[in-house]
C-alpha cells in the first residue's frame, strides 16, 4: 500500500473527509460511468472501488451508486456507511426490496450479482474483510449510532 492510500485512509476518520466524500459521491459516479471505471475521485490505485446499480425500490428506475468495496472470492463485499451518518443509504434499502443488482469495474466490466446481507457469523467473518480496506468504518459505527449493514455481492 503506498503513500496516497494511506493518507486517504487516515482522513477516512475525519468528520469534515465524511462531509467532502457526500459531496463529490454525483461527481465520482458521473466520473466513473464516463470512463468505465477507469478513472475516480480517489484514484483507482488508492481504493477498490465499483459502481453498483439497484433497482429504485419506489420508482422502480436504476440507481447507481460509486462504492468501495472488500474483494471475497468472486464475491464483493459492501458496506452501507452512508459516511456515517444516522440513516441507512437508499441503495441498502433498494438492495432489500430486490436482491438483483449490476456491478460495474473497472474497464467497464458489468456483473450481475445477487445482494445477501450479511448476519450473525458471515458479517463476523466479512466485516475484518471490509476494515481492511477502509478501517473508518469502525468509525463511521460509533458516529452513526447505528449497525452499518454490510452485503456480499455474489455474480450470479
Amino acid at each position: 500500500m503506498g503513500w496516497y492510500t494511506n493518507v486517504i485512509r487516515s482522513l477516512g476518520h475525519r468528520p469534515w473527509f465524511s462531509a467532502v466524500g457526500r459531496t463529490v459521491v454525483p461527481i465520482d459516479r458521473w466520473l466513473q460511468q464516463k470512463t468505465s471505471g477507469r478513472v475516480t475521485i480517489l484514484g483507482r490505485s488508492a481504493l477498490p472501488t465499483l459502481l453498483l446499480t439497484t433497482q429504485g425500490r419506489k420508482s422502480g428506475q436504476p440507481r447507481t451508486v460509486p462504492l468501495i468495496y472488500a474483494p471475497d472470492g468472486d464475491a464483493f463485499v459492501v458496506t452501507a456507511s452512508n459516511w456515517g451518518q444516522q440513516h441507512h443509504p437508499a441503495w441498502s434499502g433498494n438492495l432489500l426490496a430486490c436482491s438483483d443488482a449490476t456491478v460495474a469495474l473497472s474497464g467497464g466490466r458489468e456483473v450481475p450479482v445477487r445482494a445477501t446481507l450479511a448476519e450473525g457469523a458471515e458479517r463476523d467473518r466479512v466485516w475484518p474483510l471490509v476494515l481492511q480496506v477502509w478501517p473508518a468504518y469502525d468509525t463511521y459505527v460509533e458516529r452513526s449510532g447505528r449497525s452499518i449493514r454490510v452485503f456480499v455481492l455474489t455474480p450470479s
